[in-house]
């Protein structure tokens, strides 16, 4: 635990450098009204917070940076943050516009929270544990190359192409899907895996594409979120000259971003925030998440997250997070016919 003086002295250049983006000089702490001490006690105290990495200095004559610890602190030390009425007002006033459909709800939850905050944010729900089939076609392209078009509940439709070792025409792929649509329609890979059926060595490989397939889509996890606000961040001055972002953009393109900002099991209807390298993949060590989870009928959860960098108004972010958590769950609530808790 810090002293209450240098408590008050970090928090300072904490909110002075989230407000401004460059170094706190030690003269912006001795004008601060509120430390009421010298600009010597200033810079001693001082000293030990950035020997204790609380904070850093570029260079000895520059100002002072928050590290991750001093962020850390920073955001446990936050008591009882709220979003302003006026603004839950017309964050309710907003859901009211838009069409009774939770797809609706959660594009419009990443629009607000992405303005909000001036960050990007990320919404989106899991994935039921497991995928069903509803059906398969196999589509002849060369003599011994086909193509598999599997369409699973949810009305997904996923392609692979599977090359045999024998001449396969049109005719008999089609007799293969029937007889495989007849076989596994509505059964998940489990499922499948445990069915007794005799198998001609095409058809098992075809079963064996199906189920590598279906894993894959399994191990997702979560659906395709909706994402908004990617621009705000690309205007923060911490990525302006800097290849930080190439490998956040890669998570984005390949699909990995919410596996990879989502810190394991959350508590539901529980703001977590994770600072710098606290966050398990170093492609987002320069970044700070803030997320919030909660349970939808059926046991599927809704996902909302804000992403940025480290410098973020954290106090804002949460009480965004939170509340758009909390409106979805009253509307979901609402829906469904009972609590989602």
């Amino acid at each position: 635990m810090l002293t209450a003086r240098r408590e008050a002295i970090l928090k300072s250049i904490v909110g002075q450098y989230i407000a401004r983006a460059t170094p706190v000089p030690s003269q912006n702490l001795i004008n601060d009204y509120e430390l009421g001490v010298s600009s010597a006690t200033i810079r001693n105290e001082m000293a030990h917070l950035e020997e204790e990495d609380y904070i850093t200095r570029p260079h000895p004559s520059a100002g002072s940076i928050p590290l991750d610890k001093g962020y850390r602190y920073y955001v446990n030390s936050l008591n009882d943050i709220k979003l302003p009425l006026t603004e839950q007002r017309l964050i309710n006033h907003l859901f009211h516009q838009v069409e009774g459909k939770l797809e609706e709800w959660l594009s419009l939850a990443a629009t607000i929270t992405a303005q909000l905050t001036q960050n990007m944010a990320v919404v989106t729900t899991s994935k039921p544990v497991n995928c069903q089939i509803k059906h398969l076609e196999l589509v002849t392209l060369q003599d011994s190359l086909a193509l598999v078009v599997l369409v699973l509940h949810g009305a997904k439709v996923k392609q692979q192409l599977i090359t045999f070792d024998q001449v396969m025409s049109q005719l008999e792929l089609t007799a293969i899907a029937n007889k495989l649509n007849t076989a596994y329609a509505n059964l998940t890979r489990p499922q499948i895996l445990a069915k007794d059926v005799e198998l001609s060595p095409v058809e098992q490989q075809i079963t064996d594409c199906l189920q590598k397939i279906m894993q894959a889509e399994d191990e997702q996890g979560y659906e395709e979120p909706y994402l908004d606000g990617l621009h705000f961040m690309l205007n923060q001055p911490e990525f302006a000259h800097s290849n930080q972002i190439l490998a956040l953009l890669e998570l984005i393109e390949h699909r990995k971003l919410v596996m990879t900002i989502i810190p394991g099991k959350l508590a539901s209807h529980q703001v977590q925030v994770v600072i710098g390298k606290e966050n398990k993949a170093e492609a987002i060590h320069s970044y700070s998440v803030i997320v919030n989870q909660y349970d939808l009928p059926e046991g599927n959860i809704v996902t909302i997250g804000v992403i940025g960098p480290t410098r973020m108004p954290y106090a804002r972010t949460i009480s965004t997070v939170d509340y758009l958590s909390s409106v979805l769950s009253r509307l979901v609530t609402e829906l469904y016919g009972h609590d989602t808790n």
